[in-house]
C-alpha cells in the first residue's frame, strides 16, 4: 500500500477556489479539499513521492502570489493509507 500525505492550512476563504484550480492543475500529485469553509481551512492530499514538489509550490504561492497558507498542527505530519 502507498500513503498519501495529508497536510492542513488555514488560508483566505477567496483564495480556496485558486489554490484547488493551480495545486489540481498538475495532474496526479495532490488533492485540495475544503474541510471547513467558514474557518477557510483546506486539506491537501499529496500523492507518494510529490511532497517535495508541493512544499515548493506552496513555497512559491506564498512568495510570488502572496498566498497565506498557515499550516495546522505544525510538526505533525499525518499520513492517510491509500488503495492502488
Amino acid at each position: 500500500m502507498m500513503e498519501t500525505t495529508k497536510r492542513i492550512f488555514k488560508v483566505d476563504r477567496e483564495d480556496i477556489h485558486y489554490l484547488r484550480t493551480t495545486i489540481e492543475s498538475y495532474d496526479g500529485m495532490a488533492v485540495v479539499r475544503t474541510v471547513d469553509p467558514g474557518e477557510a481551512t483546506i486539506e491537501l492530499l499529496i500523492a507518494p513521492g510529490c511532497e517535495d514538489l508541493v512544499s515548493r509550490l506552496l513555497a512559491a504561492l506564498r512568495e510570488k502570489e502572496r498566498i497565506r497558507l498557515e499550516p495546522v498542527g505544525i510538526g505533525i505530519e499525518q499520513r492517510a493509507k491509500s488503495i492502488e
